[in-house]
């Protein structure tokens, strides 16, 4: 891969790739897009635990996304598994949060342990760090192809996208404003039907791999 790179010291910075995996991450994890999902669970919340649902989520994703940029390809192919396995078992999951949203899952009562399993599942993952952002991970890492300025453009594109998505997520509070609970419950609805799409979007491209794969 072709790579743009200015000398920082000794170390080469791979200005392309820096530009390339910000701009994929961003379209692929869609920080606005997930400001009515994160709304739709913890929207009837107090600020106190909104920031912090946010806060969790972000980091969660942030741990997951390094985990697989660090070691993602030895890890599935250690346990045998590829990324339509990895679809698929995000779509599942995902297909199952949509059910209870359009069902409307009581939240007017949260407990303070539901604030940590919405932060972890489903925001953290598969929302944000979810198979598309993964794969992509994985991809890029490839293109660095063992070049330590190429590793260190990756790394602070990982890190830059997570603070984008945790700017959408602390200050989505500024839409509980304008909705009140009315537009919360509405964007609950709205947000369940968008999941469950993007929860059988994942599970055809799951089938389709395996089909390719066969």
């Amino acid at each position: 891969m072709s790579s743009v790179a200015w000398q920082a010291g000794a170390v080469p910075f791979d200005a392309r790739l820096f530009a390339e995996a910000t701009i994929t991450l961003v379209v692929i994890m869609d920080p606005p897009g997930t400001v009515p999902v994160f709304l739709s669970l913890v929207g009837r919340r107090t600020r106190a635990a909104r920031v912090r649902a946010a806060r969790q989520a972000v980091l969660v994703a942030l741990a997951v996304i390094s985990m697989f940029a660090v070691g993602g390809e030895a890890i599935l192919s250690y346990l045998g598994i590829g990324i339509p396995a990895v679809q698929g078992a995000g779509g599942l999951l995902l297909l199952l949060i949509a059910l209870d949203l359009l069902t409307g899952r009581d939240t007017t009562q949260p407990q303070e342990v539901d604030d940590v399993n919405v932060a972890l599942v489903p925001l953290g993952t598969p929302l944000l760090a979810g198979p598309g952002a993964i794969a992509a991970t994985i991809v890029f890492v490839r293109h660095a192809e063992g070049q330590a300025g190429s590793y260190i453009a990756l790394a602070l594109a990982i890190v830059a996208v997570h603070f984008i998505l945790w700017l959408c997520l602390r200050f989505s509070g500024l839409l509980i404003r304008v909705f009140k609970d009315s537009g919360i419950t509405l964007l609950a609805k709205i947000a369940g039907l968008l999941l469950a799409a993007i929860a059988v979007q994942l599970i055809a491209d799951s089938v389709q791999g395996f089909v390719s794969g066969a």
